[in-house]
């Protein structure tokens, strides 16, 4: 029972919390059977249903210590992208009220093409 009690204690090592809107990104560090160490990543999203109560979905990767270097090389590379590509101000529906989707922004456009067709030239010249 002794060795139970001490394994448990190995498997929290070390914790992170980073809270992100519905979302909260756990970071923990466990310790494998031969102990060593390896990083657990959680994602976890909060749904609330019609009636008020909530669940909550979770996603889980695990990485081990041999993949660090290139895990870390590539998820830099794909949020260097990000940023240069699009920047870093968030453009969402969520985040920004005036945001229209670019479906709707096209619609928009095509309504505006409709109506503008619907117009007569008129030669003032005839008045």
């Amino acid at each position: 029972m002794a060795e139970r009690a001490e394994r448990v204690e190995l498997e929290e090592i070390f914790s992170q919390v980073l809270r992100a809107g519905r979302r909260t990104y756990f970071f923990d560090v466990r310790a494998t059977k031969a102990d060593d160490y390896y990083l657990t990543v959680t994602e976890s999203k909060k749904f609330t249903h019609d009636d008020g109560t909530f669940h909550y979905q979770k996603h889980k990767i695990y990485l081990y210590k041999e993949d660090f270097r290139d895990f870390k090389e590539m998820l830099g590379k794909a949020t260097d992208y990000i940023l240069n590509e699009k920047g870093s101000e968030v453009i969402s529906e969520r985040h920004q009220k005036d945001f229209k989707k670019e479906e709707e922004t096209t619609k928009e456009t095509n309504e505006d093409v409709k109506s503008t067709e619907s117009f007569t030239d008129i030669s003032f010249d005839d008045i």
